[in-house]
This record gives structure tokens, sequence and C-alpha cells, in this order.
């Protein structure tokens, strides 16, 4: 990392789709998402879209950044589409492979859960590849229980691989009901 420039965390821009795309994209193609087809990774455009549809219906979509340069992202996606399911979210993060080991994970899941509690969610639900031991170390010391294990779901490098199921409190939890709806105004 750049010396003498701090990570800063902010809500993603417009600008920043392309970066963000590259850090997906190596992913796809060396990290624990391999073997998915590269002609299946989302284009410029598709990411553009499902960032603005996403701030559009207020699901935090931020980037770390160093100086101006991206490097690393995350988001949240609803748990399930059935009303029932509102108040939990399905999170993803990705940190440039250059940065890795220097926090930015770390910082970028605390952005994550303070703006999913902000905005009043109450769960959140994470997968990571069973083989993924940093992912797995970062999500315990962030307070995430493992709360199941899919077993062969996912065929890599050769092999099926494992997804451990984790999830953790937001806010209040499950501890209190959420709010009233608000009134129409209609």
């Amino acid at each position: 990392m750049e010396q003498d420039k701090a990570i800063i965390i902010r809500p993603s821009r417009e600008g920043d789709v392309d970066a963000m795309l590259a850090i997906y994209r190596r992913h796809i193609r060396r990290g624990v998402e391999d073997g998915v087809d590269d002609n299946d990774t989302p284009q410029p455009d598709d990411l553009r879209d499902r960032r603005k549809n996403l701030k559009n219906r207020r699901f935090p979509h931020v980037v770390a950044v160093v100086g101006e340069k991206v490097v690393g992202y995350a988001y949240v996606v609803l748990f399930r589409k059935r009303p029932a399911y509102r108040y939990t979210v399905k999170h993803s993060i990705y940190v440039h492979h250059d940065h890795v080991g220097q926090g930015v994970g770390s910082l970028l899941m605390r952005g994550l859960i303070d703006a999913c509690a902000a905005a009043g969610f109450r769960q959140m639900i994470g997968y990571i590849d069973a083989d993924n031991a940093a992912s797995l170390a970062l999500h315990k010391r962030f307070g995430f229980t493992r709360v199941g294990l899919l077993p062969g779901v996912a065929y890599r490098y050769g092999h099926w691989a494992d997804s451990v199921m984790v999830q953790r409190s937001l806010g209040s939890g499950s501890t209190t009901p959420p709010p009233p709806p608000a009134l129409s105004t209609r």
C-alpha cells in the first residue's frame, strides 16, 4: 500500500465501476470463485445497473480507496425476496489482490455492518468458501457465527468445495420487533 495514505471507506460512485469490475474479474479468474466462465462475469453496464439499483433501494454499496484508487468494495442484497425477510441482508466483500492482508477487508466489513445497522437491517448473512481461512477468521472477529455448512455446492480447481454459512445480528437483532411501517401519505 502507498505509504502515508489512509484507507477510506465511502459510498461507491459511478466512476468506481471499472475498478470494481477489475477486482471482481480477478477473483473470478484466480480467487476462490475460480471456475466461473469469464463470459458470465458482469460487463461494466451490468455492474453500473446493479450498483444503481442497490443504491436506489438504499442498500449499502461501499468502496475502500487509497488516494483515488479503489482497493476493495462491499455491498449487500436481500437475503430472500419475500417481505418477511426484508430485515435480513446477504453481503459480499472483494479486496484488490495487491491489498489483501492490509486491513481493507476489516474496514469494508466495519463500514458495511455500520451502514446496514443504520439502515435498519437486523441480520447479516454470508457464504464463505470453507477453504478460505482468512475470510472465516475475519467474520469470526466481527461476531459472525457459523450457522451452516453446504457440502459440495461449488466445483472449482477440479474438485467439489463446501461453503460455510455465517450470520450476525445488527442493531437490536431479533430481540425487539421492527418499527411499525410508515403511514402512507397518498
